[in-house]
């Protein structure tokens, strides 16, 4: 069945999906522990699930305190979130690799075409910093795929991206910078430049750098900096294995296999498809974790699917459902 599954994730249509989310949840229940406690806890009969919305989705927290995998085999890596010195970092337990690199590879020629067109530079230092970075593993990838002389990783060198942007520039190569949000403004404070043929990508992240600023602050800055009528983003974390793409103005469509849906603050079962609630992805690519995360971000769903993120809701990493805390 399992071989079935995984076959599938990637070829899903959108008349499927429901069907397929309630095989992958059955599945996930019977081979994922910390999962099944989690259904049981909350007093939801599993054979009663007929619909997506019904499906019990878990907490992103628990990612920091438990083991979020099936049982079939071994993991091959380990992708752990950022965090500060104060806070447990979520570990994603990653059976198979290669499902997470068809995910982002498929994702972006979604979005962007053949990633051998592009040139891919990686403005990421604090992710490049530590180790078992999900972000990193995506752009080193992308990078090596592009085969591009001037693909590559940059840190604080912002002086030499400046001048490699710049032949880029004059040769009209189509670039993808990539970059967290403080590594760009840093970067475009000190190297403006007009940019035609770049599309730069913000990723979130402040982590304490800077003062919190909004999306459209951040993204003023950097349009103003580089004479670029709109800054793409991507909606991605450490306990997914796909992405969402912004081409601007924060409005993100996912792939396929991924959907975003709604739940209401005080009442964690109450679902919705459109309007404004916090934020639950179904990642199907999470067959062999979890594919049902309710995250601490704020959102808003359009009538398309289309999705905004607004923020985090307040104290995001000391709450949360206790019931495994208080029960294990």
């Amino acid at each position: 069945m399992i071989c079935e599954l995984e076959h599938k994730i990637f070829t899903i249509e959108d008349t499927g999906f429901e069907a397929f989310a309630l095989d992958i949840f059955k599945f996930q229940y019977g081979q994922n522990p910390a999962y099944r406690e989690y259904v049981d806890l909350m007093g939801i009969n599993p054979y009663t699930i007929t619909s997506l919305a019904a499906i019990p989705f878990l907490p992103v927290e628990f990612f920091k305190s438990h083991r979020i995998s099936t049982t079939l085999s071994q993991h091959e890596t380990v992708f752990e979130s950022s965090g500060t010195t104060q806070t447990t970092p979520g570990r994603h337990y990653i059976k198979d690799l290669s499902l997470y690199k068809r995910s982002f590879q498929k994702g972006f020629e979604r979005n962007y075409g053949r990633i051998k067109d592009w040139c891919i530079i990686g403005l990421l230092p604090s992710y490049l910093e530590r180790t078992n970075s999900s972000l990193v593993t995506m752009v080193h990838e992308l990078i090596t795929i592009s085969e591009h002389s001037q693909s590559g990783f940059y840190l604080y060198d912002y002086e030499k991206l400046s001048n490699i942007l710049e032949q880029l520039e004059g040769q009209k190569q189509k670039t993808f910078l990539i970059g967290v949000t403080f590594g760009l403004i840093d970067f475009a404070e000190k190297h403006p430049q007009p940019l035609q043929y770049t599309t730069v990508v913000e990723t979130g992240g402040m982590k304490g750098r800077k003062d919190e600023m909004t999306r459209e602050e951040v993204h003023g800055i950097l349009k103003n900096a580089w004479s670029l009528p709109f800054i793409h983003s991507e909606y991605g974390m450490t306990e997914l294995l796909s992405q969402a793409y912004s081409p601007g103005e924060g409005i993100f469509g996912c792939p396929p296999w991924m959907r975003v849906m709604l739940r209401d603050d005080d009442d964690p079962l109450c679902k919705k498809t459109a309007g404004r609630g916090l934020i639950n992805v179904v990642d199907l690519a999470n067959i062999y974790s979890c594919s049902f995360i309710a995250t601490d971000d704020v959102g808003f769903i359009h009538r398309d699917r289309k999705f905004e993120v607004l923020g985090r809701r307040d104290n995001s990493d000391l709450r949360g459902c206790s019931l495994m805390a208080a029960n294990l």
